[in-house]
């Protein structure tokens, strides 16, 4: 359970390479990181209950 908390990290690394490499700054590219967190929490609440439902 506890590697589903990877992944937003891994996400806004990546998606913090992709504004650099760009050179887009951070404030333009905030909007990403907040779909980031959101999906992410989304996709871990929906497989932690999956878990939980086949438990």
């Amino acid at each position: 359970m506890g590697r589903f908390l990877f992944l937003p990290i891994i996400l806004s690394l990546l998606w913090l390479a992709f504004l650099r490499y760009n050179g887009i700054p951070l404030s333009q590219g905030a909007k990403g990181f907040v779909w980031i967190i959101g999906v992410s929490a989304v996709v871990i609440c929906l497989l932690a209950f999956a878990i939980w439902l086949t438990a």
